[in-house]
């Protein structure tokens, strides 16, 4: 570090220094407000965003519990379209998604669908993805819908694990290949908790099964 001996000294030191690095510091203190104000507008910008996004999905709920489907079904659009960044947009979806399936417009319904269970929110995705199967099951995709859970990453659907066997097995049955059915009911009531529907399910196949060498 120089050392000077008087203030003219110094003073001449700080203007060649401010003459070499202004342009430079000036950019840089500029920079810094710039993201400083950009951050705050950008959290502001989400916080309206997240009260508008809630306060259309109170209507979109009040439009269901008063049997205006139609409007209902702009208000889902209006959400998923202008508030894609929310969680609105995918809750919206599913709601959306069974009014479809409801009013017999199971191609909109899959579609939809097929969007959320592609989407970053993983459990949201999960959800959609167990619908659009049980879906397929009810078209008769028997295939398609075990290539979907097929394509289930078991890490990430580890909580879900029971639903996706049940639904293997709903399959398995459609198809008629009762063996693999009960295997998928059976890992189903292992990973889960005990469901007595799912009981009568398995129960189900082995009255068919006893009944089989009788026709």
């Amino acid at each position: 570090m120089e050392l000077y001996d008087t203030e003219e000294e110094q003073v001449e030191a700080l203007k060649r220094w401010w003459k070499e690095n202004s342009t430079s510091t000036i950019v840089g203190i500029v920079m810094g407000i710039v993201i400083i104000l950009g951050w705050n507008y950008w959290q502001d910008h989400k916080k309206a965003q997240a009260a508008q996004a809630s306060a259309t999905y109170a209507q979109l709920l009040k439009a269901l519990d008063d049997n205006k489907n139609d409007s209902a079904d702009k208000l889902a659009g209006r959400i998923q379209e202008q508030f894609k960044s929310t969680e609105y947009a995918e809750f919206s979806g599913l709601l959306q998604a069974k009014l479809k399936a409801q009013q017999g417009d199971f191609a909109s319904a899959k579609q939809i669908l097929t969007t959320i269970a592609a989407g970053s929110n993983k459990q949201l995705g999960n959800i959609a993805r167990i619908r659009l199967v049980r879906l397929m099951l009810a078209t008769g995709e028997y295939e398609q819908g075990l290539q979907v859970i097929n394509q289930v990453d078991a890490k990430e659907a580890a909580s879900y694990a029971a639903n996706y066997d049940e639904l293997v097995g709903d399959l398995y049955v459609a198809l008629d290949r009762l063996d693999e059915a009960r295997t998928s009911y059976q890992n189903a009531l292992r990973n889960g908790q005990p469901s007595p529907l799912l009981q009568f399910k398995i129960d189900d196949l082995t009255a068919q099964e006893k009944q089989e060498p009788q026709k």
